[in-house]
């Protein structure tokens, strides 16, 4: 390795080993104490590094900072670059990376006692990466590189411009915010007034050459059903079993139109979570759609099945709420092309083939876009993400570094 891949490794695994785990469950901003944690000390080291304006923001738990202008007599465009510092909701407690130097493209031991294996035959993605230095969990725990390998690009990207003010670049705003991975709900409460960018990017896109636009729109259907419990020795025409009902609900919606049935621009209905007894039940489904008029179409189909039901069993025992989650960005990015084309020419500087398809998943930049900034998503690195079999690669982070310094560059290339 490099220096720089030195540094990169270095930050990055100090920045896994840290416990940030959002908790949907909490209504508290950030959701978990360690996020706020983790915040304040890389606004200790940010500092020290010599980003301006570092501000952490108690109100919506964000750190913003700058990195000031080379050109200052230059009117340009103010960008700003994104990362989440939580990670999903998979064990995240004593987190041990494991370097793996020059990977030879075979299969990797993760944890010898539970013989996991990290293996191109079931992760075809590793042949992309023989010759890298791999970052990879112990296999009890997720790697959280998604999204600390896109805190890592965005700190040493910055590290590099303040030592290196012969690069000429207009004024650039970084933020680190919570609660991404518990429907993007850190972004909703973001001030980007404060923030102060034109446009910006996340950089959260997962593997090598991902450059996204294109989102779900995504609702989530809290349903919740009320039964009746009585004694089965006499139970005949009296007993509601709300399990019961709850299986009909999630059986009569499309059983093709779920998560690992599809692909691409097709939909989804997802059963996320149940609890409950034969007198209550809690469901919480995932809807999801590329296209508005197919979502409502399943918005209306849910609602009937819900309707029927309730019908079969002669009262209103099955009740639901919808909750917006995101819209699709490209309803706002369609109308700023400039702003993806300045990531496509970066990525083409610096020979990164741009995979560009509609993402399956939300981000932060969904909310913000529509919010009033306009946020496509850049790749990140982070692969197998929110599980034990999450790796990234030092060298797919260089290159995420990379096309953030072009980007910085050429912004005054570009206008609206």
């Amino acid at each position: 390795m490099n220096t720089q891949q030195e540094q990169i490794l270095n930050r990055f695994i100090k920045y896994a080993k840290v416990n940030t785990r959002s908790d949907e469950s909490s209504l508290t901003i950030p959701s978990t104490p360690s996020q706020e944690e983790f915040t304040l000390k890389l606004k200790d080291e940010i500092e020290a590094l010599g980003f301006e304006d570092c501000f952490y923001n108690p109100k919506d738990a964000y750190l913003t900072a700058t990195i000031p202008s080379t050109l200052p007599d230059e009117d340009i465009p103010t960008v700003g670059f994104i990362a989440h510092v939580d990670t999903a909701d998979y064990n995240a407690e004593n987190i041990q990376p494991q370097v793996i130097e020059n990977y030879d493209g075979g299969d990797i031991l993760l944890n010898e006692e539970e013989d996991m294996v990290l293996s191109p035959k079931d992760f075809p993605r590793l042949k992309h990466v023989i010759g890298h230095t791999l970052v990879t969990t112990d296999g009890r725990t997720l790697l959280g590189a998604d999204d600390k390998a896109g805190i890592t690009s965005i700190v040493t990207f910055g590290e590099y411009l303040i030592n290196h003010p012969e690069i000429p670049h207009g004024k650039i705003r970084v933020a680190f915010g919570p609660d991404e991975e518990i429907g993007t709900r850190g972004a909703k409460y973001f001030d980007i007034d404060q923030f102060g960018a034109d446009f910006a990017y996340t950089i959260d896109g997962g593997r090598y050459g991902t450059l996204t636009y294109e989102n779900f729109y995504a609702k989530q259907a809290n349903v919740t059903i009320s039964g009746r419990s009585v004694h089965p020795g006499a139970a005949k025409d009296s007993m509601i079993n709300a399990l019961l009902w709850g299986a009909r609900l999630a059986t009569s919606l499309p059983a093709d139109q779920v998560p690992e049935k599809t692909s691409g621009r097709e939909g989804f209905y997802f059963l996320i979570r149940q609890e409950g007894t034969i007198d209550h039940l809690n469901q919480f489904y995932y809807l999801r759609d590329h296209d508005k008029e197919k979502m409502q179409e399943k918005l209306a189909y849910f609602e009937e099945q819900v309707a029927r039901l309730n019908q079969e069993i002669g009262e209103e025992r099955i009740t639901y709420r919808i909750v917006d989650q995101y819209d699709n960005m490209y309803e706002v990015l369609k109308d700023y092309p400039w702003v993806i084309d300045l990531a496509r020419d970066a990525y083409l500087k610096n020979n990164v083939e741009a995979f560009e398809a509609p993402m399956r998943g939300g981000t932060d930049g969904a909310i913000l876009s529509h919010k009033g900034l306009p946020t496509p998503n850049l790749f990140s690195g982070a692969e197998n993400t929110h599980g034990p079999y999450e790796f990234v690669t030092i060298e797919t982070i260089e290159q995420s570094i990379a096309v953030l310094i072009d980007i910085a560059k050429n912004v005054r290339h570009y206008s609206a």
